[in-house]
Parts: structure tokens; sequence; C-alpha cells
């Protein structure tokens, strides 16, 4: 997968056919001093993926940890950091979970729905905030400028069936998106079943007050757990999950004074049933219902100085659950950092800081800065230095079950994390980015014990040092039969001092991990991809996968067929699931244009 850069809103510059814009202090690509990767629309067109976790297994120094098959439950790390170090956004709206990691990337949206993906690899706490632990991924939706309806059919192997229809309408003061899909398989094994359905809506029209948006997402997942979160002898798990995202932004650009201004209230809900014996819900069976309620404003400047960024977010969390019980924690946060420009534009340097305050952990400063140096016209190198940190999960504090065991006394855990890198400039179809980089963690929450019989318990426990070297390289031939080739690599070093002979967690991050792929091109209108993956795990043995798609596309209609894992390799991303082997997948999709923007 290729890179470009990361954004938040749609103030938009254009670079490399890629939109950039931010959040608070708006730069193009060439200026950011950090690492950052995107998957576009047409790589995700070329991917042989159904789901978004499925496309981030593609990106270097990105960790995707699946449960079951087709996104249906998945964690995220970045450069070795655990499931809750990551902070997942849709649109800019920070979407992680309060109860736990594991229901972050349930996503309200649609593989249809997104424009682009957006990956900041290092430390991102000084802007987004908690659980920005060691990186970001913004999901970014697409903004349809003309009309359309479009269906969609998929079938396969297992089981595998599908279905989305999507409907656009686009006039010059405003537009409706919308879609709903519904996926199923009767699963690869045992109690590997699913059923995912989403819904989505969009829309935005300009007013005397600004651009105002709406937005609204569901997905109501329910799938066989066997062997999630139990040992695999226990194969009769279930779950099910509905996850919902409302949002409603106004934006106004302040001509004269230079002023840019967003204002956005969001609400986000989780609901998770997880039942022990799928027959027996009586047995064992665990209820929990989240739900965040937020207003976040957010401004840019531009001045002589430079470029001034401040921000504010409210937010109020609210907890019901039958293991966890009722909790609610309030949270307030301010943000504010400049971008100076200097000896000619040549060099930028952006301090930073952000004030977070928890009314159960209290006060927290996270500062950080960036500084870029232009060494000629085709080559930038970066450097960025931030204070990050992670409070506990409610899963962290509370849960209990016979083998698990909550600590209501954790503390939030800390790092310094730093990077130091170059980026390839203005090389027309090449495009290089390279970094080192080192996150310091202190008192890490880890799952641990003494000894084997003894209940999991999380504590302040360690110290974990990550430490590496990661890369990405694109390369997008001017003609010919190959379309585009990518690859990436990724070394980490983790080292944890103290602790107990027993951890789940704090250290089973990826050691080498290599990515590549292929676009071929065979005619007008017929395209190849393979792609490949390594994962040489510390905690698991190592495997390599293959995945493939062939697809057709013309004016109103398209079709694919892809093969995953196609040597049919046995391999597992978490310490309990084994994953699918091949998979033979096929669908096609019709759509209508009947109109475009004035």
């Amino acid at each position: 997968m290729g890179f470009h850069a990361f954004s938040q809103n749609d103030t938009v510059r254009v670079l490399n056919e890629v939109p950039v814009s931010a959040n608070r202090i708006q730069t193009g690509f060439n200026e950011t001093s950090a690492s950052i990767l995107v998957i576009t629309a047409e790589q995700l067109q070329a991917a042989p993926v159904f789901s978004v976790p499925d496309a981030l297994h593609y990106l270097a120094g990105v960790d995707i940890r699946q449960r079951g098959a087709n996104g249906v439950q998945a964690d995220a790390g970045i450069r070795g950091s655990t499931f809750d170090q990551v902070l997942i956004l849709v649109n800019g709206i920070k979407i992680s979970d309060m109860q736990t990691g594991h229901h972050s990337l349930n996503l309200p949206v649609d593989l249809e729905n997104v424009d682009r993906i957006e990956v900041l690899k290092g430390p991102a706490a000084r802007v987004f905030g908690q659980n920005a632990f060691a990186g970001a991924i913004n999901i970014i939706t697409k903004n349809p400028e003309e009309n359309f309806v479009k269906l969609q059919v998929a079938a396969g192997q297992n089981g595998l069936g599908g279905g989305r229809i999507a409907t656009a309408v686009s006039e010059p003061r405003v537009q409706h998106y919308a879609s709903a899909s519904r996926d199923f398989s009767d699963g690869y094994k045992y109690n590997t079943d699913y059923v995912i359905s989403n819904y989505f809506y969009q829309a935005s029209w300009k007013s005397t007050l600004g651009r105002i948006g709406v937005l609204a997402g569901l997905t109501d997942r329910s799938f066989g757990a066997n062997g999630f979160y139990a040992s695999p002898d226990y194969q009769d798990q279930y779950e099910s999950v509905q996850t919902s995202l409302v949002a409603v932004t106004l934006k106004h650009n302040h001509r004269r004074s230079n002023l840019s201004s967003e204002s956005r209230l969001y609400w986000r809900r989780n609901e998770d049933e997880y039942v022990f014996v799928r027959s027996n819900p009586s047995l064992y069976r665990n209820l929990h219902i989240n739900s965040t309620w937020g207003y976040e404003w957010n401004a840019s400047w531009k001045n002589k100085a430079g470029i001034t960024g401040a921000g504010a977010d409210v937010n109020h969390l609210t907890l019901n659950s039958n293991n966890l019980g009722e909790h609610n924690r309030t949270v307030a946060t301010l943000f504010a950092e400049h971008r100076f420009a200097m000896l000619n534009e040549r060099m930028d340097f952006t301090p930073g800081v952000q004030l977070n305050h928890y009314s159960d952990f209290g006060t927290i400063f996270l500062p950080g800065a960036d500084v870029g140096f232009l060494i000629n016209r085709y080559l930038k190198a970066f450097a960025n230095w931030g204070y990050t940190y992670r409070v506990p999960t409610y899963t962290d504090l509370y849960y209990s079950d016979p083998v698990n065991e909550g600590n209501p006394n954790l503390k939030p855990e800390y790092a310094q994390s730093y990077e130091a890198g170059v980026r390839l400039l203005n090389a027309g179809n090449v495009q290089l980015q390279a970094s080192y980089f080192r996150r310091d963690g202190s008192r890490i929450i880890d799952w641990t014990k003494e000894n084997a019989s003894d209940p999991w318990r999380p504590d302040n426990l360690i110290n974990v040092t990550m430490q590496g070297f990661d890369c990405n390289a694109e390369w997008r031939p001017r003609a010919g039969w190959l379309q585009s080739f990518n690859a990436g690599y990724t070394y980490i070093r983790g080292q944890k001092v103290a602790g107990q002979p027993f951890s789940r967690y704090a250290l089973e991050n990826l050691n080498h991990q290599v990515v590549a792929s292929v676009v071929l091109k065979y005619g007008k209108n017929i395209r190849h991809s393979i792609m490949y993956r390594y994962a040489d795990r510390v905690n698991l043995p190592d495997y390599h996968v293959t995945d493939t798609r062939f697809w057709v596309n013309f004016r109103k209609w398209s079709a694919f067929l892809d093969v995953t894992n196609v040597f049919d390799v046995a391999y597992r991303e978490t310490n309990l699931v084994e994953l699918p082997g091949r998979w033979i997948k096929t669908g096609a999709t019709w759509s209508i244009s009947y109109g475009s923007r004035q």
C-alpha cells in the first residue's frame, strides 16, 4: 500500500492525487514532520479485502491481530503497541472504546463508505489525547460529487455471501450519501460463522453559519467466538455487538482573519453481549453497554508568526455492565500548538501541548514537538518527540471471571516516544519514507500471573521499551503492464524490565514484518493484484501469507475474484485463534450515474 498524508477534515489541498488537510493546523504532505501512511480508495479496490482491518494488514508498522475472518473482530497495534494503545477515529471523531480496545475496530462504516485510511505512526497524544499512545488510525468516509445508485453482491466458499446498496444525491448546496450492507458466512471451521450488517448516512449543506455536516452509522454483528477469549478447548462461545456513531459538525472559514474553525457534537454507543456456551446463555453471560457524549471545537489561524492551532473537547462516558458494574467519567481537554517556518521555509518547528482532566484520574499534561528540514528539493529529514499515556480500560479495572481478576487500583501508563526519519519529495512516480523509532514505556499495564494455575490479573508492573526501524516505498511506472509496486519493512525490538513469569500482552509484538504488493494491467479493463505479508511474532510461529485479486472494470459494472491465503498456510495472529486457510470469493458491482453536481 502507498503512503501520502494524514488529515481529518475537509479543507483540502491535492498532492499526488491525495487530499491533504488537518484538524487544527492545515499543512501539505511535504510539510508534515511525522510518519504518515495512507490507503487510498484506488488501493482498496485493488486489495483482496472485505473490511478495514483486512486492508490494514498491508501497512508496515501496523500490526492487525484478527479473531475470525473478514473483519469480524480485530485488534490494531502500531510499532509494537498493545490493542489499547492505538486511537481509532472516523472523520476525526474518536471512537476508541472505554470498555476494551477489542471493540475499537467495530467500525460503524462499511468498506464501501471509505475514501481513504490514514495512519499516523508515533507520538500523537499531544494532538489526539489518550489512547494515541503509539499512533492513530483515521478512517475518512466518501463525499460523493455525483448522483448514483450502486448495487453489489458477493459469494464464496464456506457459505460466504453478501450484498450492499449505496446511493448519493449531490446538488450545488446539499449532498446526501447512504448505504446498507449485509455479509455472512457459515464459517471456516466449527463455530466461526458470522453475520455483519452496516447502515450509514452522511449529508452536508451550506448555510449562513457555514457548512453543516451530519453522519450516522451502525454496525450490527453476531458471530461464533470460537477460542476468542477462552482456551480453544471451549468451542461454543458466541458474541453479538452493536456499535453506533452520530455526529453533527459545523465548519466555518473566516476569510478576513485567516481563521478556520469547526464545532462538533458526537455520540458513540457500544453494546456487547458475550455468551460462553451458545446453546445455554444462562450458564455464563456478559452484557456491557457504554456511551460517550461529547462536544469538540477546533480552530487554526494563519498569522505572520506561522500557523496556530487550538482545540477543546468535553465528553461524558457511561458504562452499565452485569460484570463490570456501573461507572461514569467526564473528560475535559485543551490543546494548543504553533507551527514556525524558518530559514526561508526550509525548516519547520511545531511545539504543542495538550491538557487532559479526568474526573477519576486527575490532570495530565502531554507536551510534544515536531521538526523538519529540507535537505534539498528531493529529501526532507524530520524528527519528533512526544509524551503519551493511556488510562486503564474498565475491563482492566473491574473485569472478573473464573480465570481473570481486574485491578481497581491501576494507574495510567506513560511513555516518551521519539522518531527520526527521512522522506523523498517531488520524485514523481516514486515515494519513499524511512524512520527510526523508540518508545520508553513506564507503568505499562499487563495481565500477568506468578503461577500457571493463578488467575490473570492486570498491574502496573513493568517498563517496556519498543525500538526499531520501518520503511515504506512505492513505485508507479508511467507506462507498461506494471501499474504499481509497494513494499514495506518493520523491525521491532521489545525489551521488558521487571514483571512476572507469565505475561499476556506486554511482549507479543512483531519482531520482523515484510509487506509487498504489485498491481498488474492486462489491457484496458483488467487488473490483477498480488499481495504478500510475512510476520515474525515474538510469541508465535512466523508465517507467510499471499492473497490475490483479479478484477475487471467497465463504465457501469465491475467484477472481482479473490483468493486469500493462496498457499493454504496455517497461522495465528493471536495466541488462541487459527485463521482461515485458502478461501475463494467473488462478486460483482453494478452502478449508474444520473448527473453530477453543478
